[in-house]
Parts: structure tokens; C-alpha cells; sequence
């Protein structure tokens, strides 16, 4: 039994079954409380009156009782010392005892209906037996005769019973074809989840499913389709990911290879060896470079414990970064303006310092000669908001959005040059995140760029 559908089809049936044996159960005990004593005053009243008229008019009581009868009763008429008869269609059980009869003959009334037991799965409406009947005597003369009654439920009800034993058997047919199909369209989408998870598990991203729905599996549905997207979307991104990483790899190792064979001719000037050692040497920095940024992109991807937090002056950790840049800065003739708060931070010096140098190294690097950086620090709405302003070339609108993708570059042949792997803003990205902060970017092309940082205090 691994079919969902085959489970909630008998889990329905199961239900409506159950249901229906709690319904019986119920009305029966209605019956038993309710409606039995009721019964057996209404017959009791029916038993007295025909008591009444035979005794008042013994020649026509033979002419009454079988005209009663006829109206859906069945009478029992017995003298108790052999002489009896039965009106209307006769009783399926003569269970009656002896001390009952002689009771009535007495002159007592037989409750049989309200003292029938009750049981669970017994409805004493229906039981055509002798005890299940009221008993009432009749004086006729100088004889006394013992009158026992019920009403004859297949003449009354006959009709009736096979109208409802049709109606509740059709109701069940009905119910089970009905949860049968709704259960199938429960289960279909389901289904076809299945169908679509196995379809991803082999790289198959081009899912369509019905999320018109409004229930939970439609929301279902939508957000497998969103989680298909991301996957779509993080899977391309593994492999640009991988093709990035071999290409930068690749190309220092190239470069390595060749001048290293070039080196290898002994008959090399000396000057023209230097200066192939000397682009060895860049190009090994440059692979250098790349191993660390991915340990640390890796390090913040995987290991949630990576950040080493601890109390942090963020004004000297960034005078701090500004010193160190200075001789990049006076090589520029770039002006650094600073308006630093006092702030203290918990965070990770060490990769909060490297969020500083990328954003200041930047700024150097695409402001031109006499222009000009600011650096500002404050605190808003308890979160720390550092932002770096220059005055350089700006980033053209169309590559603002993925400047903090990894491996991008807005400007393939310069970052070449200047041997960026395309890594640094993401890490700092990254970085950012992993503190609980955002950073952002604003620029216009020729009046420079803003990155806005904000963190946690």
C-alpha cells in the first residue's frame, strides 16, 4: 500500500464507514431514550382504546381487530389456556412468558416496547417479537382475554424502508465515487511534484506546474516553482563559477609556463631574463591572490562559525586603512576627506578591514589624478552606516547591478591589467552579509560612485 491515492481513498472510505456505524449507534440510542417511551405510551393509549370498543361491542370486535390490523398492526389475542388469534401478519418469535401472559389476564398493562432491551446494534422498533408488544386485557362476558399489539413495520414502513435503505446505500456508492475523484485531484499535483523533483534531480530545470490554485497546493506548487529558479539560477551560477576560476587560473599559469620555457634559452639577455622573472613573479602573487580570496569566499559560504567577532574602535581601524593607502593616494595627488564618529563595533577586525581596503582601493583606482575621496561614519536608527564617496569615472548603469557578482568585470581589458580576478567586491559582499549588514552602491557615469555599508551595531 505505497499509493498516497490508494491510502487516502481507504482512509475516506475508512471515514465514511466509521461514520456511518457512529450515525447508527447514536439514532439507536435515541430510540432507546427518547423515542422507545414515547412509543409505548402511544400504543398503550391505541391498546385501551380497542380495548374499550370490544368490550363495548363484543358482536363487531372480530370485524375491528382485523380492520385494525389491516392499518399496519399486528394483534395477538389469547384466552391463556389454548385458545389464540393473530391478526395480521404473525409475529416472528412467540417469546412470551408465561408470567407476562398471566400479568395482563390479571388485569395489569404490558409495557413490552419500553421494557424491550436495548442494544447497540438491535433497533427494538423493528423486532416482530411477541415481548416487543403491548398487552392490555379484555373482558368479554364472563371471560377475560389477554390483547398484545405492535405496529407491523412492513406494512407501515415497508415502502418507506426500501426508499431509505436505497437513498443511504446510494449515498455511500455516491460518497466513495466522489472521494475517489477528489482524493485524485488532491493527489494529482502531488504527482506531479514527484514527477518534477526527479526531473531536477537529473538537471532538468524547465518545470511547469498549475499554480493557480489557491489553496496550499497551489502555494505549494509556486513556491517549487521559485524553488526551481533558484536552483536554475545557483546552478548556472556554480558553473560560470567554475568556468571563472579555471579561466583565472589558467591564464598566470599560461603566462608562467611560457616565460619559464623562455627562460630556459641560455643565450637570453640579462635584461629581458629580469624582466620575465619579474612577470613570474606578478603572476604568481596574482594566482597568490586568487587561492586566498576563494578560502575566504568559501570560508563564509560554509562555515557559519567563520567570523571571530570582537569589541572594535571602527574610526582608528579606518584611519588605520587610510594610512596604509597613502602612498597610493599621494601618487594620485587624491584628497581624503575624513568625518568619522566615534563608533565600537563587534565584528571581525580582520575581514572588516579587508570591506575597507577593497572599497578605498577601488576609489583610488578609478578616481583620476587630483581628485578626491570621503570617507564618512555615523550612527542611524542603531545600525552603523559607513559610506565611501569618490570622485571618479562611475559605473556604467548597466553593470550596477552585478557589480557584486563574482567574477565580474564592467571593464574586461582594464581589470586585466590591473590583475583584479573580479572577486574583491563580492567578498566584501559577503563579508557585509555575514555581519548582518547591506551594502549598496550608487553611481553616475563621470561624477563618481558611493558605496553605502551598513552594520549592526
Amino acid at each position: 500500500m505505497k499509493s498516497l491515492y490508494v491510502r487516502m481513498c481507504l482512509i475516506f472510505c475508512s471515514v465514511i464507514l466509521v461514520s456511518s456505524l457512529l450515525a447508527f449507534l447514536v439514532a439507536n440510542q435515541n430510540y432507546q431514550v427518547q423515542t422507545k417511551p414515547q412509543n409505548d405510551a402511544k400504543l398503550t393509549g391505541m391498546a385501551i382504546e380497542l380495548q374499550r370498543f370490544a368490550e363495548a361491542h363484543p358482536e363487531s370486535m372480530e370485524e375491528y381487530l382485523s380492520s385494525a390490523a389491516a392499518l399496519g398492526y399486528k394483534l395477538y389475542l389469547t384466552d391463556g389456556e389454548g385458545e389464540e388469534r393473530f391478526y395480521g401478519k404473525p409475529f416472528r418469535s412467540k417469546d412470551l412468558d408465561e408470567a407476562q401472559l398471566h400479568q395482563v389476564l390479571s388485569g395489569e398493562v404490558y409495557h413490552g416496547v419500553a421494557e424491550f432491551p436495548a442494544r447497540a446494534f438491535i433497533t427494538g422498533f423493528f423486532d416482530n417479537q411477541l415481548s416487543n408488544t403491548i398487552g392490555v386485557p379484555v373482558n368479554i362476558g364472563s371471560q377475560t382475554f389477554a390483547l398484545f399489539m405492535r405496529p407491523d413495520a412492513e406494512v407501515q414502513f415497508g415502502e418507506l424502508r426500501v426508499f431509505f435503505a436505497l437513498i443511504i446505500g446510494l449515498t455511500i456508492l455516491f460518497s466513495l465515487g466522489f472521494v475517489m475523484i477528489g482524493v485524485l485531484h488532491v493527489v494529482k499535483p502531488i504527482i506531479r511534484l514527484t514527477a518534477a523533483t526527479k526531473r531536477i534531480s537529473k538537471g532538468r530545470y524547465d518545470i511547469k506546474l498549475n499554480t493557480r490554485r489557491r489553496d496550499e497546493l497551489g502555494q505549494l506548487a509556486s513556491h517549487f516553482m521559485a524553488m526551481s529558479r533558484e536552483l536554475e539560477q545557483t546552478n548556472r551560477a556554480r558553473v560560470e563559477f567554475v568556468a571563472n576560476v579555471s579561466h583565472e587560473i589558467e591564464s598566470p599559469l599560461t603566462s608562467i609556463k611560457g616565460f619559464a620555457l623562455a627562460l630556459k634559452d641560455e643565450d637570453l639577455p640579462k635584461a629581458q631574463r629580469q624582466e620575465y622573472l619579474s612577470i613570474i613573479d606578478d603572476e604568481t602573487r596574482r594566482l597568490s591572490q586568487l587561492s586566498k580570496q576563494l578560502l575566504t569566499l568559501s570560508s563564509l559560504d560554509y562555515d557559519q562559525h567563520a567570523l571571530q567577532k570582537i569589541k572594535l574602535d571602527l574610526r582608528a581601524q579606518l584611519r588605520q586603512v587610510v594610512q596604509i593607502m597613502e602612498w597610493r593616494l599621494t601618487e594620485k595627488q587624491l584628497a581624503v576627506r575624513l568625518n568619522l564618529k566615534e563608533i565600537t563595533l563587534s565584528a571581525d577586525s580582520n575581514l572588516l578591514y579587508q570591506v575597507w581596503m577593497n572599497l578605498l582601493s577601488n576609489a583610488v583606482k578609478y578616481t583620476p589624478a587630483g581628485g578626491s575621496v570621503h570617507i564618512d561614519a555615523a550612527v542611524s536608527g542603531g545600525s552603523c552606516i559607513v559610506t565611501f564617496t569618490d570622485t571618479g569615472e562611475g559605473i556604467a548603469p548597466e553593470h550596477l547591478p552585478h557589480i557584486f557578482e563574482r567574477f565580474y568585470k564592467a571593464d574586461q581589458a582594464r581589470t586585466r591589467d590591473s590583475n583584479s580576478s573580479g572577486l574583491g567586491l563580492a567578498i566584501a559582499a559577503r563579508i557585509v552579509q555575514a555581519h548582518g549588514g547591506t551594502i549598496e552602491a550608487e553611481s553616475q557615469q563621470g561624477q563618481g560612485t558611493t558605496f553605502k555599508v551598513t552594520l549592526p551595531l
